[in-house]
């Protein structure tokens, strides 16, 4: 959804996350070596929802009042039930995230991950994991967009945000998702 919530919504949105969000830069391990995470998170949901990934074990914060009501919001939208969300901020344009698949085990063989984007806008790339006949293709996120990843989503494409090297502006994306069995509405 292009427009999931509406331009000066997401402007506030953006601006009351960036400053009350208790943001954290932390140590990846990949492929054995230690790098330093090209963008701050946040990890909130319900009491039990860890989370770990490339060497990193979160346990959540508790639900703010704000992500429980947007929470509601994208969960009507896609008729899903997330019990945590992961917040990625994109300072500037040398912030990035590499490619990936959101495939840990407590995410499920299938996971259902609602993305919602604020600030600038940022192209996701997909390349496939195992089709080499299948090519890599960029979907811009606007701010204010809503982007749903389900079914073989995880299993067939990895994707990633790259760096730029024209100046942009920041962006917060909030990726809702389960941890554990996941729950329809």
């Amino acid at each position: 959804m292009r427009q999931f919530i509406a331009a000066d919504r997401a402007e506030s949105l953006l601006a009351q996350l960036t400053a009350d969000t208790p943001w954290r830069a932390d140590t990846l391990t990949l492929f054995g070596k230690q790098h330093a995470q090209p963008r701050l998170t946040a990890w909130y949901g319900d009491p039990g929802c860890n989370y770990s990934y490339s060497g990193l074990a979160m346990r959540p914060l508790l639900w703010t009042g704000l992500l429980q009501r947007l929470r509601a919001e994208v969960e009507h939208a896609c008729r899903q039930q997330f019990n945590s969300v992961l917040l990625n901020y994109y300072r500037n344009q040398r912030d990035s995230m590499g490619m990936h698949s959101d495939d840990e085990p407590e995410l499920g063989p299938a996971p259902v991950i609602a993305s919602l984007s604020l600030g600038e806008q940022r192209t996701l790339k997909f390349a496939p994991r195992n089709n080499p006949q299948l090519r890599a293709i960029g979907l811009p996120l606007p701010s204010g967009s809503l982007l749903l990843m389900q079914g073989d989503t995880q299993r067939n494409w990895k994707h990633g945000i790259a760096k730029s090297t024209r100046p942009m502006g920041p962006r917060i994306s909030l990726t809702f998702r389960w941890i554990g069995k996941p729950g329809k509405i």
